[in-house]
């Protein structure tokens, strides 16, 4: 039917620690990746807040190859969050580390930084956001989709 997804991007990642992992959250995240990735309609991504770790590939950030991604000025993009990188430096017993990585997460995570090395389409306004939609979802829609590829879901 070629119906276009749309993914509005606000996500820590996924959770981490024993019980979740007992819960199944990595076959869980990874069955999410895989009906992301094996879609061949057209995706658009806009990333309204924080896009991080691996949540980000679940709701297809740019290593999935979004037709259109788009940020607001507000949202931070990066493998964890500068706060965390450097807690996590603390408890590894590395603050001045830690401190630096936190400064270089929250500089390199703005959407200045990602739009100025071309990864994505572009900073919007929040308030622009259905007209820039609009236009993309025109666009996509003069575009072939790719031939149906479906992965190995285990249940």
């Amino acid at each position: 039917r070629g119906i276009p997804l749309l993914f509005l991007q606000n996500i820590s990642g996924f959770m981490v620690g024993k019980d979740y992992e007992a819960g199944g959250i990595a076959k869980d995240g990874a069955k999410l990746v895989t009906a992301v990735s094996c879609a061949r309609v057209p995706k658009l991504t806009v990333i309204v807040g924080g896009s991080f770790g691996a949540g980000n590939y679940g709701m297809c950030g740019r290593a999935y190859s979004p037709r259109f991604l788009f940020m607001w000025p507000n949202a931070r993009i990066s493998v964890m969050g500068g706060e965390q990188a450097g807690v996590v430096m603390t408890e590894v017993g590395q603050p001045e580390v830690g401190a630096k990585l936190r400064e270089q997460y929250e500089h390199q995570g703005r959407p200045v930084y990602s739009t100025a090395r071309v990864w994505d389409d572009g900073i919007i306004d929040p308030r622009d956001t259905r007209t820039v939609l609009a236009k993309a979802l025109a666009a996509c829609a003069n575009a072939p989709l790719a031939p149906v590829s479906n992965g190995i879901f285990r249940m």
